[in-house]
């Protein structure tokens, strides 16, 4: 009997980001049907026989509900911790990305499943390679001369479904096709090139914990004392989705990485954990920053003063202290990104004139996002 194999493949459905006048829109479907989210709700759409139908689904409610804040009240710290994070990734994920993380999770589970399949294509393909070769040693292939062809067959077979398994395999993500119109375009170019620029930073850290310090007691210039540590900016795409568009990459340190795509914040840890927040709900605070430098000042950094090791209160070199020393004060660039689902992650970058040029060209694209 000839080998054969249940082909199960899912249909993926793409989505499709349109900017235009009237508005951001996501559609998620598949021919004869598709699913639009819009801020005035959601609609289902059809075309059955000819006959096209729409639906409402949900609508906009005359008392929008707001999403839970998390306060982060100041606590009191004895050493220096870990208390910059954003929450929990199932907490974060806004309402109106809900479509988009469903269909990568579909993605995903046709994936895993795929890849089972294709784990026992292969165990079959060494089953008949095996019995091919037994054939011939118990001369059997050899007296029943239709034995070798029909185990060829099966084998020819197998090897094209594993392929084909493969390719589908390699492709299960889910396709986003955003669509700009020409003014927003240049607004989303414009900060692509300022974050290409700000991500060429000499140093780049991720705030991972902050507390004040007194200041008479250390006898130290500095009133906030930061953990910080080195993290990585750049353009990177995840396995799960296909865009035509590289996500500006913010690696995070102790938590989800933050992958920036035109209309939406993806928080990632893996393929089945990982969050989605519009862009137009994120909010940027960006500064300027003194920073008392004890290590190495980068090169693209401006020293702008000098201190003591130990100083007093009127800044002046505390001279009790034989070995007391000069610190440069250096300026440096400050992010931060949070919303009111929890997510909350700060950096600190070297280049104070990158950091002020991508924050200026972050908050023009996100007041064209809510504009729409």
């Amino acid at each position: 009997m000839a080998w054969s194999y249940r082909k199960r493949i899912k249909i993926i459905p793409g989505v499709h980001l349109n900017f235009s006048k009237s508005g951001i829109s996501t559609s998620i479907g598949v021919k004869g049907a598709s699913l639009n989210f819009k801020s005035s709700g959601t609609r289902l759409n059809t075309n059955v026989l000819g006959f096209s139908n729409s639906y409402d689904l949900s609508g906009r409610s005359s008392q929008r509900r707001h999403p839970q804040s998390y306060p982060n009240p100041q606590p009191t710290y004895k050493e220096l911790s870990d208390n910059i994070f954003s929450a929990d990734l199932h907490e974060i994920t806004s309402q109106n990305m809900m479509g988009i993380k469903e269909s990568i999770l579909v993605a995903q589970q046709q994936k895993a499943e795929l890849q089972a399949d294709l784990r026992k294509m292969k165990t079959a393909l060494g089953y008949s390679k095996t019995k091919k070769i037994a054939s011939y040693l118990f001369i059997y292939g050899l007296i029943n001369k239709t034995v070798v062809p029909k185990i060829n067959e099966d084998i020819n077979a197998q090897k094209e479904a594993i392929k084909e398994t493969q390719i589908v395999i390699d492709n299960s993500a889910v396709n986003i096709d955003i669509q700009f119109d020409d003014p927003t375009k240049k607004k989303f170019d414009r900060l692509y090139n300022a974050f290409k620029n700000l991500s060429a930073s000499h140093r780049i850290w991720d705030i991972t914990g902050a507390h004040y310090q007194d200041r008479v007691a250390t006898r130290s210039s500095a009133s906030t004392v930061v953990n910080r540590r080195d993290a990585k900016f750049g353009f990177r795409s995840l396995p799960i989705i296909k865009s035509n568009y590289e996500a500006l990459y913010f690696q995070n340190i102790n938590g989800a990485d933050l992958y920036f795509y035109p209309t939406f914040v993806l928080m990632y840890t893996n393929n089945q954990n990982f969050a989605l927040v519009g862009i137009d709900e994120l909010s940027l605070i960006f500064s300027s920053v003194s920073f008392t430098e004890t290590s190495s000042v980068p090169r693209d950094s401006k020293i702008i003063r000098k201190t003591w090791a130990k100083v007093n209160k009127n800044g002046t070199p505390d001279k009790r202290f034989k070995s007391n020393y000069q610190i440069p004060v250096v300026q440096y660039g400050r992010l931060k990104f949070s919303n009111s689902t929890g997510l909350n992650e700060e950096y600190q970058i070297s280049n104070f004139e990158a950091t002020e040029a991508f924050g200026n060209a972050f908050l023009e694209y996100r007041s064209a996002c809510k504009v729409l």
